[in-house]
Protein backbone atom coordinates (compact mmCIF):
# COMPACT_ATOMS: atom_id res chain seq x y z
CA UNK A 1 0.00 0.00 0.00
CA UNK A 2 1.07 3.91 0.00
CA UNK A 3 2.26 5.48 2.49
CA UNK A 4 -0.76 7.25 4.30
CA UNK A 5 -1.13 9.55 7.59
CA UNK A 6 -2.51 8.26 10.52
CA UNK A 7 -3.04 8.89 14.20
CA UNK A 8 -1.11 6.63 16.68
CA UNK A 9 -4.22 5.09 17.64
CA UNK A 10 -5.21 4.28 13.86
CA UNK A 11 -1.97 3.11 13.42
CA UNK A 12 -2.21 0.19 16.13
CA UNK A 13 -5.46 -0.55 14.90
CA UNK A 14 -3.93 -0.92 11.73
CA UNK A 15 -0.88 -3.36 13.14
CA UNK A 16 -3.36 -5.55 14.74
CA UNK A 17 -4.84 -6.13 11.28
CA UNK A 18 -1.49 -6.57 9.93
CA UNK A 19 -0.70 -9.27 12.49
CA UNK A 20 -3.93 -11.57 12.01
CA UNK A 21 -5.74 -10.29 15.04
CA UNK A 22 -9.21 -12.31 15.50
CA UNK A 23 -10.40 -10.81 18.88
CA UNK A 24 -10.32 -6.79 20.45
CA UNK A 25 -12.43 -5.85 23.21
CA UNK A 26 -11.93 -2.35 25.28
CA UNK A 27 -13.63 -0.44 27.37
CA UNK A 28 -13.59 3.39 25.63
CA UNK A 29 -10.77 5.55 28.16
CA UNK A 30 -9.19 8.95 26.21
CA UNK A 31 -6.52 8.30 24.53
CA UNK A 32 -7.22 4.89 23.61
CA UNK A 33 -10.31 4.79 22.78
CA UNK A 34 -9.87 5.62 18.99
CA UNK A 35 -8.35 2.10 18.76
CA UNK A 36 -11.46 -0.31 18.77
CA UNK A 37 -12.94 2.58 16.88
CA UNK A 38 -10.72 2.18 14.13
CA UNK A 39 -10.33 -1.37 14.52
CA UNK A 40 -13.96 -1.93 13.10
CA UNK A 41 -12.92 -1.02 10.30
CA UNK A 42 -11.62 -4.43 9.47
CA UNK A 43 -14.41 -7.17 9.38
CA UNK A 44 -11.83 -10.10 10.00
CA UNK A 45 -11.51 -8.82 13.77
CA UNK A 46 -14.04 -9.91 16.46
CA UNK A 47 -13.93 -5.94 18.20
CA UNK A 48 -16.24 -5.21 21.10
CA UNK A 49 -16.90 -3.30 24.24
CA UNK A 50 -16.89 -4.62 27.22
CA UNK A 51 -18.13 -3.34 31.22
CA UNK A 52 -14.57 -2.84 32.21
CA UNK A 53 -11.10 -3.13 31.63
CA UNK A 54 -10.98 -6.40 33.72
CA UNK A 55 -13.75 -7.99 31.79
CA UNK A 56 -11.96 -6.93 28.58
CA UNK A 57 -8.35 -8.61 29.34
CA UNK A 58 -10.15 -11.97 30.69
CA UNK A 59 -12.08 -11.56 27.16
CA UNK A 60 -8.85 -11.67 25.22
CA UNK A 61 -7.14 -14.16 27.73
CA UNK A 62 -9.39 -16.28 26.64
CA UNK A 63 -9.33 -15.87 22.65
CA UNK A 64 -5.60 -16.26 23.33
CA UNK A 65 -6.08 -19.67 25.16
CA UNK A 66 -8.18 -20.44 21.99
CA UNK A 67 -5.02 -20.19 19.92
CA UNK A 68 -6.07 -16.49 18.84
CA UNK A 69 -4.29 -13.39 18.71
CA UNK A 70 -6.20 -10.76 20.93
CA UNK A 71 -5.90 -7.06 21.05
CA UNK A 72 -7.05 -5.40 24.61
CA UNK A 73 -6.92 -1.90 24.90
CA UNK A 74 -7.31 1.01 27.60
CA UNK A 75 -5.96 3.99 29.38
CA UNK A 76 -3.34 3.94 32.39
CA UNK A 77 -5.77 3.84 34.93
CA UNK A 78 -7.91 0.75 33.32
CA UNK A 79 -4.60 -0.72 34.04
CA UNK A 80 -5.67 -0.83 37.56
CA UNK A 81 -8.57 -2.47 37.19
CA UNK A 82 -7.05 -5.56 34.64
CA UNK A 83 -4.40 -5.42 37.11
CA UNK A 84 -5.95 -8.46 38.78
CA UNK A 85 -5.63 -10.74 35.55
CA UNK A 86 -2.34 -9.07 34.31
CA UNK A 87 -0.41 -10.40 36.96
CA UNK A 88 -1.79 -14.38 36.74
CA UNK A 89 -1.52 -13.76 32.95
CA UNK A 90 2.23 -13.52 33.24
CA UNK A 91 3.25 -16.55 34.90
CA UNK A 92 0.46 -18.69 32.60
CA UNK A 93 1.22 -17.46 29.33
CA UNK A 94 -0.34 -17.19 26.22
CA UNK A 95 -1.32 -19.52 23.30
CA UNK A 96 -2.33 -17.02 20.79
CA UNK A 97 -0.20 -13.66 21.04
CA UNK A 98 -2.02 -11.02 23.44
CA UNK A 99 -1.15 -7.75 23.74
CA UNK A 100 -2.37 -5.00 25.86
CA UNK A 101 -2.06 -1.41 24.56
CA UNK A 102 -1.88 1.07 27.52
CA UNK A 103 -2.50 4.71 26.78
CA UNK A 104 -0.90 6.92 29.50
CA UNK A 105 -1.88 10.54 30.25
CA UNK A 106 1.15 12.70 30.72
CA UNK A 107 -0.24 16.50 31.78
CA UNK A 108 -3.72 14.98 33.21
CA UNK A 109 -5.59 15.82 29.76
CA UNK A 110 -8.56 13.62 30.45
CA UNK A 111 -7.26 11.79 33.73
CA UNK A 112 -7.53 12.09 37.52
CA UNK A 113 -3.89 10.79 37.80
CA UNK A 114 -0.58 10.63 36.17
CA UNK A 115 0.75 7.43 36.45
CA UNK A 116 3.71 5.63 34.94
CA UNK A 117 2.69 2.32 33.32
CA UNK A 118 6.21 1.22 33.13
CA UNK A 119 6.02 0.18 36.47
CA UNK A 120 3.35 -2.31 35.42
CA UNK A 121 5.46 -4.00 33.39
CA UNK A 122 8.35 -4.09 35.92
CA UNK A 123 5.86 -5.31 38.31
CA UNK A 124 3.71 -7.70 36.47
CA UNK A 125 7.04 -8.96 35.02
CA UNK A 126 5.92 -8.65 30.86
CA UNK A 127 7.63 -6.92 28.44
CA UNK A 128 6.85 -3.57 27.42
CA UNK A 129 7.44 -1.56 23.85
CA UNK A 130 7.04 1.86 23.55
CA UNK A 131 6.64 3.42 20.07
CA UNK A 132 8.01 7.18 19.07
CA UNK A 133 5.24 7.92 16.51
CA UNK A 134 2.70 6.28 13.87
CA UNK A 135 4.75 4.10 12.10
CA UNK A 136 6.40 2.46 14.83
CA UNK A 137 2.97 1.86 16.35
CA UNK A 138 1.91 -0.04 13.53
CA UNK A 139 5.12 -2.08 13.70
CA UNK A 140 6.01 -2.74 17.20
CA UNK A 141 2.35 -4.06 17.54
CA UNK A 142 3.02 -6.35 14.45
CA UNK A 143 6.57 -7.03 16.52
CA UNK A 144 4.39 -7.00 19.92
CA UNK A 145 2.22 -10.16 18.96
CA UNK A 146 5.49 -11.91 16.97
CA UNK A 147 6.98 -11.77 21.01
CA UNK A 148 3.87 -12.69 23.07
CA UNK A 149 4.21 -15.81 20.74
CA UNK A 150 7.88 -16.50 21.04
CA UNK A 151 8.65 -15.88 24.51
CA UNK A 152 5.45 -17.05 25.89
CA UNK A 153 4.03 -14.09 27.64
CA UNK A 154 1.56 -11.01 27.34
CA UNK A 155 2.75 -8.01 26.00
CA UNK A 156 2.38 -4.11 27.15
CA UNK A 157 2.32 -1.67 24.16
CA UNK A 158 2.46 2.30 25.91
CA UNK A 159 1.06 4.96 24.10
CA UNK A 160 1.27 8.41 25.53
CA UNK A 161 -1.76 11.24 24.73
CA UNK A 162 0.98 12.69 21.79
CA UNK A 163 1.58 9.38 20.46
CA UNK A 164 -1.79 8.02 20.71
CA UNK A 165 -3.80 11.17 19.46
CA UNK A 166 -0.97 13.05 16.67
CA UNK A 167 -0.11 12.16 13.15
CA UNK A 168 2.45 11.03 10.99
CA UNK A 169 3.66 9.22 7.93
CA UNK A 170 2.24 5.03 8.26
CA UNK A 171 3.55 2.68 5.39
CA UNK A 172 0.88 -0.13 5.56
CA UNK A 173 2.02 -3.65 4.55
CA UNK A 174 -0.15 -5.47 2.05
CA UNK A 175 1.49 -8.60 4.05
CA UNK A 176 -1.54 -9.27 6.42
CA UNK A 177 -1.83 -12.24 7.94
CA UNK A 178 -5.13 -13.86 8.46
CA UNK A 179 -6.80 -14.95 12.10
CA UNK A 180 -6.14 -18.35 13.36
CA UNK A 181 -8.74 -20.98 13.73
CA UNK A 182 -9.55 -21.18 17.41
CA UNK A 183 -9.43 -24.76 18.79
CA UNK A 184 -9.43 -26.30 22.16
CA UNK A 185 -6.22 -27.26 23.66
CA UNK A 186 -6.00 -28.60 27.23
CA UNK A 187 -2.91 -27.87 29.26
CA UNK A 188 -4.04 -27.78 32.99
CA UNK A 189 -0.41 -27.15 33.91
CA UNK A 190 0.37 -24.62 32.09
CA UNK A 191 -3.35 -22.75 32.65
CA UNK A 192 -4.16 -23.21 35.89
CA UNK A 193 -2.49 -21.45 38.58
CA UNK A 194 -2.91 -23.57 41.35
CA UNK A 195 0.23 -22.60 43.88
CA UNK A 196 1.70 -25.73 42.61
CA UNK A 197 1.77 -25.07 38.86
CA UNK A 198 2.35 -21.59 39.81
CA UNK A 199 5.37 -21.88 41.27
CA UNK A 200 6.53 -23.69 38.48
CA UNK A 201 5.73 -21.12 36.01
CA UNK A 202 7.79 -18.66 37.98
CA UNK A 203 10.94 -20.19 37.67
CA UNK A 204 10.03 -19.87 33.37
CA UNK A 205 8.77 -15.79 34.47
CA UNK A 206 11.96 -14.82 35.42
CA UNK A 207 14.15 -16.60 32.46
CA UNK A 208 11.69 -15.33 30.37
CA UNK A 209 13.09 -11.50 31.52
CA UNK A 210 16.47 -12.46 31.38
CA UNK A 211 16.10 -14.18 27.64
CA UNK A 212 14.18 -11.22 26.39
CA UNK A 213 16.97 -8.83 28.09
CA UNK A 214 19.77 -10.39 25.93
CA UNK A 215 17.90 -10.90 22.89
CA UNK A 216 16.67 -7.13 22.53
CA UNK A 217 20.37 -6.05 22.96
CA UNK A 218 20.53 -6.93 19.01
CA UNK A 219 17.33 -5.80 17.72
CA UNK A 220 16.72 -3.09 15.52
CA UNK A 221 14.16 -1.56 17.52
CA UNK A 222 16.50 -0.56 20.18
CA UNK A 223 19.51 1.48 18.07
CA UNK A 224 22.26 3.53 18.83
CA UNK A 225 22.35 6.49 16.49
CA UNK A 226 25.55 8.27 16.38
CA UNK A 227 26.75 12.38 16.75
CA UNK A 228 29.13 14.25 16.81
CA UNK A 229 28.77 15.55 20.28
CA UNK A 230 30.29 14.18 23.58
CA UNK A 231 27.17 13.58 24.70
CA UNK A 232 25.14 10.97 25.05
CA UNK A 233 21.32 10.23 25.58
CA UNK A 234 19.16 7.34 26.43
CA UNK A 235 15.58 7.75 25.73
CA UNK A 236 11.98 6.31 24.24
CA UNK A 237 8.93 7.35 23.06
CA UNK A 238 7.69 10.65 21.89
CA UNK A 239 10.66 11.94 24.16
CA UNK A 240 12.96 10.68 21.50
CA UNK A 241 11.73 13.01 18.98
CA UNK A 242 11.86 16.01 21.93
CA UNK A 243 15.69 14.78 22.48
CA UNK A 244 16.66 15.16 18.62
CA UNK A 245 15.15 18.13 17.83
CA UNK A 246 17.00 19.56 21.10
CA UNK A 247 20.34 18.04 20.87
CA UNK A 248 20.80 17.44 17.19
CA UNK A 249 24.43 16.60 17.95
CA UNK A 250 24.31 14.34 20.51
CA UNK A 251 24.73 10.22 20.33
CA UNK A 252 20.95 8.57 21.22
CA UNK A 253 20.44 5.50 22.20
CA UNK A 254 16.88 5.02 21.40
CA UNK A 255 15.17 2.24 23.16
CA UNK A 256 11.94 0.29 21.71
CA UNK A 257 11.65 -2.15 24.33
CA UNK A 258 11.63 -0.59 27.94
CA UNK A 259 11.34 -3.40 30.15
CA UNK A 260 13.64 -5.39 30.35
CA UNK A 261 15.97 -3.35 29.64
CA UNK A 262 18.79 -4.21 27.08
CA UNK A 263 21.78 -3.88 29.90
CA UNK A 264 24.32 -4.66 28.00
CA UNK A 265 23.34 -2.33 24.82
CA UNK A 266 22.66 0.40 27.55
CA UNK A 267 26.44 0.04 29.20
CA UNK A 268 28.50 -0.26 26.30
CA UNK A 269 26.58 2.78 25.02
CA UNK A 270 26.88 4.38 28.36
CA UNK A 271 30.27 3.96 29.39
CA UNK A 272 31.47 6.28 26.24
CA UNK A 273 30.28 9.11 27.47
CA UNK A 274 31.02 11.54 30.51
CA UNK A 275 28.17 13.48 29.98
CA UNK A 276 24.64 11.13 29.95
CA UNK A 277 20.92 12.14 30.00
CA UNK A 278 18.52 9.87 30.29
CA UNK A 279 15.30 12.40 28.94
CA UNK A 280 12.02 10.17 29.63
CA UNK A 281 8.26 11.58 30.29
CA UNK A 282 6.96 10.82 34.08
CA UNK A 283 9.12 8.90 36.35
CA UNK A 284 12.89 7.73 36.31
CA UNK A 285 11.90 4.77 35.26
CA UNK A 286 14.96 4.00 33.13
CA UNK A 287 17.36 6.80 34.90
CA UNK A 288 17.05 4.64 38.49
CA UNK A 289 18.04 1.45 36.20
CA UNK A 290 20.55 2.88 34.44
CA UNK A 291 21.88 5.10 37.98
CA UNK A 292 21.94 1.36 39.35
CA UNK A 293 24.46 -0.09 37.09
CA UNK A 294 27.28 2.63 38.12
CA UNK A 295 26.77 5.12 35.75
CA UNK A 296 26.60 8.68 36.04
CA UNK A 297 23.87 10.14 34.82
CA UNK A 298 21.04 13.33 34.56
CA UNK A 299 17.91 13.20 34.02
CA UNK A 300 14.89 14.14 36.84
CA UNK A 301 17.42 16.29 38.44
CA UNK A 302 16.82 18.72 34.95
CA UNK A 303 13.24 17.50 33.88
CA UNK A 304 10.08 17.60 36.29
CA UNK A 305 8.63 14.44 36.91
CA UNK A 306 5.17 16.26 36.49
CA UNK A 307 3.68 16.83 33.25
CA UNK A 308 4.46 16.51 29.20
CA UNK A 309 7.65 16.81 28.18
CA UNK A 310 7.89 19.18 25.23
CA UNK A 311 10.95 20.32 23.32
CA UNK A 312 10.39 23.60 25.28
CA UNK A 313 10.64 22.03 28.22
CA UNK A 314 13.52 20.01 27.73
CA UNK A 315 15.81 22.60 26.17
CA UNK A 316 15.25 25.21 29.31
CA UNK A 317 15.74 21.68 31.44
CA UNK A 318 19.18 20.44 30.07
CA UNK A 319 20.55 23.71 28.08
CA UNK A 320 18.89 26.41 30.36
CA UNK A 321 17.39 28.04 27.13
CA UNK A 322 14.26 28.88 25.78
CA UNK A 323 13.08 27.74 22.31
CA UNK A 324 11.42 30.62 20.46
CA UNK A 325 8.16 30.19 19.49
CA UNK A 326 7.37 30.92 15.45
CA UNK A 327 3.68 32.43 16.35
CA UNK A 328 2.59 34.91 18.42
CA UNK A 329 -0.36 36.59 19.42
CA UNK A 330 -1.26 39.99 20.38
CA UNK A 331 -3.89 39.87 22.71
CA UNK A 332 -4.83 37.57 26.02
CA UNK A 333 -6.71 34.69 25.17
CA UNK A 334 -10.24 34.62 27.36
CA UNK A 335 -10.27 31.44 29.45
CA UNK A 336 -12.56 28.49 28.31
CA UNK A 337 -13.34 26.18 30.98
CA UNK A 338 -14.72 22.90 30.38
CA UNK A 339 -18.53 22.93 30.60
CA UNK A 340 -21.24 20.69 30.64
CA UNK A 341 -23.33 21.13 26.88
CA UNK A 342 -26.02 23.30 25.99
CA UNK A 343 -29.04 21.10 27.19
CA UNK A 344 -26.88 18.62 29.18
CA UNK A 345 -29.22 16.73 30.90
CA UNK A 346 -26.89 16.42 33.76
CA UNK A 347 -27.40 20.38 34.62
CA UNK A 348 -30.37 20.22 36.40
CA UNK A 349 -29.62 17.38 38.25
CA UNK A 350 -26.41 19.36 39.92
CA UNK A 351 -28.38 22.76 40.33
CA UNK A 352 -30.39 21.05 42.72
CA UNK A 353 -27.89 19.02 44.62
CA UNK A 354 -26.40 22.55 45.15
CA UNK A 355 -29.41 23.96 46.37
CA UNK A 356 -30.26 21.41 48.75
CA UNK A 357 -26.93 21.51 49.87
CA UNK A 358 -25.95 17.86 49.38
CA UNK A 359 -23.00 16.36 50.03
CA UNK A 360 -21.83 14.96 46.41
CA UNK A 361 -19.47 12.06 46.24
CA UNK A 362 -18.49 12.03 42.17
CA UNK A 363 -17.53 9.83 39.76
CA UNK A 364 -15.39 9.65 36.01
CA UNK A 365 -17.64 11.41 33.46
CA UNK A 366 -18.98 14.21 31.48
CA UNK A 367 -21.15 14.75 34.71
CA UNK A 368 -17.85 15.26 37.05
CA UNK A 369 -18.09 19.06 35.70
CA UNK A 370 -20.80 19.11 38.20
CA UNK A 371 -17.78 20.07 40.40
CA UNK A 372 -17.02 23.01 38.52
CA UNK A 373 -18.58 27.11 39.06
CA UNK A 374 -21.70 27.62 39.34
CA UNK A 375 -22.88 24.85 39.76
CA UNK A 376 -20.62 23.58 42.23
CA UNK A 377 -21.91 20.61 43.73
CA UNK A 378 -19.79 17.47 43.49
CA UNK A 379 -16.78 16.98 46.90
CA UNK A 380 -15.01 14.02 46.05
CA UNK A 381 -14.24 12.02 42.95
CA UNK A 382 -11.83 9.42 42.87
CA UNK A 383 -12.05 6.55 40.57
CA UNK A 384 -14.54 4.29 38.56
CA UNK A 385 -17.30 3.43 40.46
CA UNK A 386 -16.08 4.81 43.56
CA UNK A 387 -18.89 7.44 44.09
CA UNK A 388 -21.18 4.49 45.38
CA UNK A 389 -18.53 3.65 47.95
CA UNK A 390 -17.44 6.73 48.91
CA UNK A 391 -21.11 7.34 49.78
CA UNK A 392 -21.34 3.94 51.50
CA UNK A 393 -18.42 4.67 53.78
CA UNK A 394 -19.54 7.85 54.79
CA UNK A 395 -22.90 7.11 55.93
CA UNK A 396 -21.68 4.40 58.15
CA UNK A 397 -19.67 6.99 60.48
CA UNK A 398 -22.09 10.13 60.05
CA UNK A 399 -24.33 11.07 62.34
CA UNK A 400 -28.05 11.27 61.02
CA UNK A 401 -28.54 15.19 59.99
CA UNK A 402 -24.89 14.65 58.11
CA UNK A 403 -25.23 11.53 56.76
CA UNK A 404 -29.13 12.71 55.44
CA UNK A 405 -26.91 14.70 53.04
CA UNK A 406 -25.04 12.31 51.41
CA UNK A 407 -25.05 11.54 47.78
CA UNK A 408 -23.35 9.14 45.16
CA UNK A 409 -23.46 10.36 41.61
CA UNK A 410 -22.61 7.87 38.91
CA UNK A 411 -23.19 7.55 35.07
CA UNK A 412 -24.98 4.97 33.34
CA UNK A 413 -21.56 3.25 31.96
CA UNK A 414 -19.88 3.89 35.21
CA UNK A 415 -22.12 2.02 37.12
CA UNK A 416 -21.94 -1.00 34.93
CA UNK A 417 -18.15 -0.63 34.94
CA UNK A 418 -17.82 -0.58 38.60
CA UNK A 419 -20.36 0.58 40.62
CA UNK A 420 -22.87 -2.43 40.50
CA UNK A 421 -20.16 -4.08 43.45
CA UNK A 422 -20.85 -0.98 45.21
CA UNK A 423 -24.10 -0.53 45.38
CA UNK A 424 -23.85 -4.64 46.45
CA UNK A 425 -22.00 -3.41 49.20
CA UNK A 426 -24.27 -0.54 50.06
CA UNK A 427 -27.30 -2.88 50.37
CA UNK A 428 -25.65 -5.62 51.81
CA UNK A 429 -23.92 -3.67 55.09
CA UNK A 430 -27.56 -1.13 55.27
CA UNK A 431 -25.66 1.85 54.78
CA UNK A 432 -28.38 4.18 53.91
CA UNK A 433 -27.55 6.40 51.86
CA UNK A 434 -28.79 7.71 48.35
CA UNK A 435 -27.58 6.86 44.95
CA UNK A 436 -28.51 8.96 41.43
CA UNK A 437 -27.29 7.09 38.27
CA UNK A 438 -27.79 9.98 35.40
CA UNK A 439 -28.61 7.20 32.82
CA UNK A 440 -27.88 9.69 29.56
CA UNK A 441 -27.46 6.24 27.41
CA UNK A 442 -24.69 6.48 26.35
CA UNK A 443 -20.39 7.12 27.60
CA UNK A 444 -20.75 10.50 27.02
CA UNK A 445 -17.01 12.04 28.07
CA UNK A 446 -15.00 9.19 26.23
CA UNK A 447 -16.84 10.06 22.44
CA UNK A 448 -20.22 8.38 23.08
CA UNK A 449 -19.62 4.80 23.20
CA UNK A 450 -22.05 2.35 23.43
CA UNK A 451 -22.18 -0.04 26.87
CA UNK A 452 -24.27 -3.20 27.89
CA UNK A 453 -27.54 -0.66 28.64
CA UNK A 454 -27.79 0.93 25.34
CA UNK A 455 -29.03 -1.56 23.80
CA UNK A 456 -26.30 -1.64 20.86
CA UNK A 457 -22.72 -2.73 20.45
CA UNK A 458 -19.68 -1.70 19.23
CA UNK A 459 -20.26 -1.72 15.78
CA UNK A 460 -24.09 -0.62 15.75
CA UNK A 461 -25.48 -4.03 15.52
CA UNK A 462 -28.57 -4.07 18.34
CA UNK A 463 -28.15 -5.68 21.86
CA UNK A 464 -29.85 -7.06 25.04
CA UNK A 465 -29.83 -3.65 27.01
CA UNK A 466 -29.82 -3.64 30.89
CA UNK A 467 -32.43 -2.83 32.56
CA UNK A 468 -30.95 -0.38 35.22
CA UNK A 469 -34.60 -0.65 37.27
CA UNK A 470 -34.74 -4.30 37.30
CA UNK A 471 -30.97 -4.37 38.27
CA UNK A 472 -30.95 -2.67 41.42
CA UNK A 473 -34.26 -4.13 42.28
CA UNK A 474 -32.25 -7.51 42.20
CA UNK A 475 -29.58 -5.94 44.07
CA UNK A 476 -32.23 -5.45 46.72
CA UNK A 477 -32.95 -2.12 46.60
CA UNK A 478 -36.61 -1.20 47.38
CA UNK A 479 -36.14 2.27 47.08
CA UNK A 480 -35.93 2.83 42.83
CA UNK A 481 -37.09 5.76 41.23
CA UNK A 482 -37.05 7.00 37.60
CA UNK A 483 -37.52 10.63 36.81
CA UNK A 484 -36.92 13.68 33.86
CA UNK A 485 -34.28 15.34 34.95
CA UNK A 486 -35.79 17.98 32.73
CA UNK A 487 -38.46 18.48 35.36
CA UNK A 488 -36.75 20.81 37.43
CA UNK A 489 -39.01 21.19 40.53
CA UNK A 490 -40.22 17.37 40.57
CA UNK A 491 -36.47 16.13 40.43
CA UNK A 492 -35.37 18.63 43.55
CA UNK A 493 -38.73 17.21 45.60
CA UNK A 494 -37.53 13.46 44.74
CA UNK A 495 -34.02 13.73 45.58
CA UNK A 496 -34.64 15.95 49.00
CA UNK A 497 -37.07 12.94 50.42
CA UNK A 498 -35.07 10.49 49.46
CA UNK A 499 -31.51 12.16 51.08
CA UNK A 500 -34.41 12.27 54.17
CA UNK A 501 -34.89 8.27 53.70
CA UNK A 502 -33.06 6.15 56.41
CA UNK A 503 -32.63 3.49 53.80
CA UNK A 504 -30.60 2.60 50.39
CA UNK A 505 -32.74 4.37 47.40
CA UNK A 506 -31.17 4.75 43.80
CA UNK A 507 -32.60 7.57 41.69
CA UNK A 508 -32.25 7.35 37.90
CA UNK A 509 -32.41 10.04 35.77
CA UNK A 510 -33.54 9.01 32.44
CA UNK A 511 -32.56 11.31 28.96
CA UNK A 512 -30.50 11.00 25.99
CA UNK A 513 -26.77 12.91 25.98
CA UNK A 514 -27.30 16.15 23.57
CA UNK A 515 -24.74 15.05 21.45
CA UNK A 516 -26.05 11.32 21.16
CA UNK A 517 -25.18 9.86 17.63
CA UNK A 518 -28.34 8.58 17.55
CA UNK A 519 -31.89 10.20 16.21
CA UNK A 520 -33.34 9.82 19.49
CA UNK A 521 -33.20 13.38 20.92
CA UNK A 522 -36.37 15.48 21.14
CA UNK A 523 -36.32 18.30 18.94
CA UNK A 524 -37.24 21.58 20.66
CA UNK A 525 -37.20 25.07 19.44
CA UNK A 526 -34.84 27.58 21.36
CA UNK A 527 -35.68 30.07 23.65
CA UNK A 528 -35.23 34.01 24.03
CA UNK A 529 -35.11 36.47 27.26
CA UNK A 530 -38.10 38.99 26.84
CA UNK A 531 -36.13 42.02 28.03
CA UNK A 532 -39.15 43.36 29.37
CA UNK A 533 -40.08 40.47 31.93
CA UNK A 534 -35.81 39.96 32.96
CA UNK A 535 -35.43 41.20 36.66
CA UNK A 536 -31.32 41.24 36.05
CA UNK A 537 -31.36 38.72 39.25
CA UNK A 538 -28.93 36.38 37.05
CA UNK A 539 -30.39 33.40 39.13
CA UNK A 540 -29.91 31.76 35.49
CA UNK A 541 -26.51 32.20 35.38
CA UNK A 542 -25.99 29.84 38.19
CA UNK A 543 -26.96 27.06 35.37
CA UNK A 544 -23.59 27.47 33.83
CA UNK A 545 -25.58 26.42 30.53
CA UNK A 546 -23.34 27.81 27.48
CA UNK A 547 -26.00 29.30 25.67
CA UNK A 548 -27.03 31.97 28.33
CA UNK A 549 -24.75 34.80 28.09
CA UNK A 550 -25.26 38.49 30.20
CA UNK A 551 -25.18 41.74 28.21
CA UNK A 552 -24.12 44.33 30.98
CA UNK A 553 -25.81 46.79 28.03
CA UNK A 554 -29.20 45.41 28.22
CA UNK A 555 -32.13 47.17 29.73
CA UNK A 556 -31.79 48.88 33.18
CA UNK A 557 -29.53 46.71 35.17
CA UNK A 558 -28.77 44.56 31.98
CA UNK A 559 -30.18 41.48 30.55
CA UNK A 560 -29.56 37.96 30.19
CA UNK A 561 -29.66 36.94 26.50
CA UNK A 562 -29.75 33.47 24.85
CA UNK A 563 -27.58 32.14 21.94
CA UNK A 564 -30.23 30.50 19.46
CA UNK A 565 -27.26 28.80 17.98
CA UNK A 566 -27.01 26.76 20.72
CA UNK A 567 -30.41 26.38 22.92
CA UNK A 568 -32.00 23.33 22.92
CA UNK A 569 -35.08 24.50 24.00
CA UNK A 570 -34.46 21.77 27.16
CA UNK A 571 -36.53 25.11 29.28
CA UNK A 572 -34.60 24.37 32.67
CA UNK A 573 -33.67 27.97 32.50
CA UNK A 574 -37.56 28.84 32.23
CA UNK A 575 -38.42 26.52 35.11
CA UNK A 576 -35.77 28.65 37.44
CA UNK A 577 -36.57 32.08 36.01
CA UNK A 578 -39.30 33.48 38.51
CA UNK A 579 -40.04 35.85 36.18
CA UNK A 580 -41.47 34.33 33.21
CA UNK A 581 -38.55 35.81 31.19
CA UNK A 582 -37.88 33.45 29.09
CA UNK A 583 -40.25 32.71 26.40
CA UNK A 584 -40.23 29.94 23.38
CA UNK A 585 -39.14 31.25 19.84
CA UNK A 586 -41.33 30.58 17.01
CA UNK A 587 -40.57 27.67 14.77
Amino acid sequence: MEKTILSGNEAIARGAYEAGVGVASAYPGTPSTEILENIIRYPSIDASWAPNEKVALEVGIGASFGGVRALVTMKHVGVNVAADPLFTLSYSGVRGGLVLVVADDPELHSSQNEQDSRHYARFAKVPMFEPSDSEEARLFTRLAFETSERFDTPVMLRTTTRISHSKSIVHPDDNVLQPAKADLHRDPAKFVMLPGNARKRHYFVEQRLKDMAQWSCGQDFNRIEEGSAKVGVITSGIAYQHAREVLPDASVLKLGLVHPLPRDLIRQFAERFETLYVIEELDPFIEEQVRAMGFKVHGKDKLSVCGELTPGRVAEGILGESIPHNFAHTEELPQRPPNMCPGCPHRGVFHALNRLKAYVTGDIGCYTLGFMPPLSAMDTCICMGASIGNASGLARVLPEKQRQQVVGVIGDSTFLHTGVNGLMEMVYNDSAATVIILDNSTTGMTGRQDHPGTGYKLKGDTAHKVDLVGLCRSIGVEHVHVIDPYEMDATRDLIKREMARPAVSVIITQRPCMLHKRDILEKRPPLFVDADKCSACKVCLNLGCPAIKWNPKGGTKGLAEVDKMLCVGCGVCQQVCKFGAFGVCDE
